[in-house]
């Protein structure tokens, strides 16, 4: 058998080398640990043991109260904020919102980021070594459910010390773990950030879904999703299947003003054969063929299959005002206009059915040309939205260690 070794290398952020924005979190280093098993799963298969790999960016206070839990999204990981190296040319995925100052501030909270099990960035998942065969998992990984990576972050929480979170927050899938913490752990969280999510998908997303996976299944280097032991890639279907997604994580709108008709080669003259390209379609190819290069094809399959899941009420009689009532956290929702993946309305749903639950609930819908991928990206509305209500719990925190230190 191999054995997965747990590594617990110490996360730093030493001082900022020379041409590092002050306020990022600086240098980082992932850890990862094995967590000894039997861990069980939702579709009732059982895992000896796994490993999870996560960052930390900030201080945890004397008494753990201050833990932030980010949740990626689809193809998210561990690796949110900072750099790994001063020769880094781009900083971890949610740079923008954590870091000194940033939303989440890490000079008041301690914030732990993660590659979710079933990820292909360290966590055990599809690429790891089945310890039955001594081979890749590859397809033959158990398929998860949201209620799996949470009940895998409550054992890291668990590692780390951390009896309540100050916040869990995600965005999109993140979203909906975050949701889901909510009810599986409602004394483990203070706060609850959902952005640009939903409590279940939708006929279209389902839909799209589909056809990314039929892109890369339909790849004859898939080999039934063995082609890590035949060595070989789906490098064609995963690539289609990432242009399918970037499609729809982006506006109409946004996709207009960034390219609109404009060509990247050939022409239009008359009396001209020649081939013409459009600007879109060469950026399209780009991000396809950029994260065919990145991502595992089967660790998408499990990744969009867990999407298509979820519905956060369907052991509540589908009833999600029942579902909320077991909460115990406040939330913050945030929406962006153009998004249609995740639509504003689908947001709305959450907010009415925690109004109706009675937990307390704050929600924003932010005007943004960007699509889906507004939640990523830099926005004066959404940024001050964030961090003001961010900046609401860390003052809970300090009013309630002045409360506990006065008694």
């Amino acid at each position: 058998m191999r054995k997965i070794l747990t590594t617990e290398a110490q996360s730093h952020q030493s001082g900022k080398p020379a041409g590092l924005p002050a306020n990022s979190v600086g240098i980082v280093e992932p850890k990862s640990h094995t967590f000894p098993g039997p861990f069980k799963l939702a579709c009732g298969r059982v895992l000896d043991e796994y490993t999870l790999v996560y960052e930390t960016y900030g201080q945890l206070n004397a008494d753990k109260s201050n833990g932030v839990l980010i949740c990626h999204a689809l193809s998210g990981h561990h690796h949110a904020a900072g750099y790994h190296s001063a020769s880094d040319k781009r900083p971890g995925w949610w740079d923008h919102y954590i870091g000194p100052g940033k939303p989440i501030d890490t000079n008041k909270f301690f914030v732990v980021a993660l590659n979710n099990l079933g990820g292909c960035h360290g966590s055990t998942g599809p690429t790891s070594i089945n310890p039955e065969t001594g081979k890749p998992w590859g397809a033959d990984f158990p398929p998860l459910r949201a209620r799996d990576w949470v009940h895998s972050q409550a054992q890291l929480a668990d590692l780390l010390g951390i009896q309540q979170w100050a916040a869990v927050v995600g965005g999109s899938l993140g979203g909906m773990q975050a949701m889901r913490w909510s009810l599986e752990y409602p004394e483990r969280l203070r706060h609850c950030v959902v952005i640009a999510s939903a409590m279940k998908l939708s006929a279209q997303n389902i839909a799209f879904n589909e056809t990314a996976r039929q892109a890369i299944t339909s790849d004859p280097d898939f080999r039934d999703g063995r082609y890590l032991e035949e060595d070989t890639l789906p490098r064609h279907g995963l690539a289609v299947a990432r242009m399918i997604g970037h499609i729809t994580y982006l506006s109409d709108d946004g996709l207009g003003k960034k390219f609109g008709r404009e060509l990247r080669s050939g022409t239009f003259e008359q009396g001209v054969e020649e081939l013409v390209e459009f600007q879109v379609q060469s950026y399209l190819r780009y991000q396809g063929d950029s994260f065919s290069g990145s991502f595992d094809p089967n660790t998408y399959i499990l990744m969009t299959r867990a999407l298509d899941y979820f519905d956060l009420a369907r052991e509540y009689g589908d009833d999600p005002v029942t579902a909320f009532s077991h909460a115990r956290s406040k939330f913050l929702l945030v929406s962006f206009t153009s998004d249609w993946r995740f639509a504003p309305e689908r947001s709305r749903e959450i907010a009415d059915a925690l109004m109706h639950a009675n937990v307390p609930v704050t929600y924003a819908e932010v005007e943004s040309p960007m699509g889906h991928d507004a939640f990523l990206l830099p926005n004066a509305r959404y940024e001050n939205i964030f961090a003001a209500y961010m900046n609401n719990v860390a003052r809970e925190l300090a009013d309630s260690v002045r409360s506990e230190v006065a008694q």
